[in-house]
């Protein structure tokens, strides 16, 4: 089995649970009893003071568990993540598309937490924000766990401009530049989002960049941060981001088309450096 670079975390929600592994198995129902077992016996499940914890540990609501997801194997994704900027404090890469951010999935080792840790030496980084794995462009991570909640208090205090780019029919009736605010709920599947009645939780601003005969360049301004904000957004307007296979109708489950990539491109981070006090402005070097 090849181990995780990082531990992932789960706190045990109320139950009627004797033991920790209980716990574990009921949350985490595809994963064995036995591979449960045999992590265990190998250190592979930690408490919040980093110990081990033995199989009949007793169950506590709330407990905090680090545990490392293994795979047997995972199909590489042929392309490369591209760092930006690295100090003591913070990382910004490029990452392409099709890699996810974290573990998720059938994803542990590719993914670009995984790789900067490698590549970088620092078992500290962590995300600051997310995009999803079908996007390509810039994601910051923390890599001072000292200077952390600074960083990560840009995003809910609304004090970092992002900037999205993508390609999507054109809209030639449309008065830009375009708000759109909705109500995003969780969809079926559960892994898709949709709009639905009620007041607006996301809002987005809409440019065009350049237009073309069948598709136009636009310049997206989320405002907020749902899931699937962009696309959905897109979808709605009658102009579903190209490549798009979620919305706005699901496709037929397939392995990924490397040559159809989603057309959308997290291409620019602004903010005022909470550390140091600097302005600071990242653009991705890839394009769509």
């Amino acid at each position: 089995m090849t181990p995780a670079t990082a531990a992932s975390t789960v706190h045990l929600p109320p139950g009627p649970w004797t033991t920790v592994l209980d716990a574990l198995c009921a949350r985490f129902p595809a994963i064995d009893r036995t591979q449960w077992l045999d992590r265990m016996a190998r250190g592979r499940v930690l408490d919040a003071e980093g110990c081990a914890i033995a199989a009949d540990a007793p169950y506590r609501i709330g407990l905090r568990v680090h545990y490392f997801r293994e795979l047997a194997a995972e199909v590489p994704i042929p392309f490369e993540e591209n760092v930006l900027h690295a100090d003591e404090h913070l990382v910004v890469a490029d990452k392409p598309h099709f890699l996810p951010v974290v573990p998720a999935g059938s994803y542990v080792r590719e993914t670009l937490l995984a790789r900067l840790i490698r590549r970088l030496g620092n078992p500290q980084l962590v995300p600051l924000h997310r995009i999803d794995r079908a996007t390509a462009g810039l994601v910051m991570f923390s890599a001072n766990p000292a200077t952390r909640g600074a960083y990560q208090a840009l995003f809910p205090q609304r004090r970092i401009a992002k900037r999205y780019e993508a390609l999507a029919p054109a809209m030639p009736h449309g008065a830009f530049p375009l708000v759109r605010r909705s109500r995003l709920v969780p969809g079926e599947p559960f892994f898709r989002m949709r709009e639905a009645p009620g007041g607006p939780n996301s809002e987005t601003r809409i440019e065009v960049v350049r237009r073309g005969d069948a598709y136009w360049r636009y310049a997206l301004h989320p405002v907020t941060g749902r899931k699937h904000q962009l696309r959905v957004h897109m979808a709605a307007l009658g102009a579903p981001i190209l490549n798009d296979r979620f919305y706005p109708d699901l496709q037929a489950e397939a392995d990924d088309d490397h040559a159809r990539p989603l057309k959308l491109l997290a291409r620019g981070l602004a903010f005022v450096d909470p550390v140091n006090g600097e302005a600071r402005e990242f653009v991705s070097r890839l394009d769509l």
